[in-house]
């Protein structure tokens, strides 16, 4: 499965009360960690376009080298 590939439905809705509601900690258990990790990926790279826009890039990482 190819998280870039899958897209979420935003338009779905449904309505219901609380004391029916699902328990989405057993739905997420019941799947296989393939398809967990295709999903945790998309919405990271969902969130990295919403905040960052097309500016990602690689962070600047820094080294303390100890001198003599």
């Amino acid at each position: 499965m190819k998280a870039s590939a899958d897209k979420i439905d935003k338009t779905f809705v449904r309505k219901g009360k609380l004391k029916e509601q699902g328990n989405d900690f057993k739905f997420w258990q019941n799947q296989p960690f393939e398809v967990r990790i295709a999903v945790v990926e998309q919405i990271r790279e969902e969130y990295n376009a919403w905040k960052y826009g097309s500016k990602q890039g690689f962070q600047r990482v820094y080294r303390v080298v100890k001198r003599k």
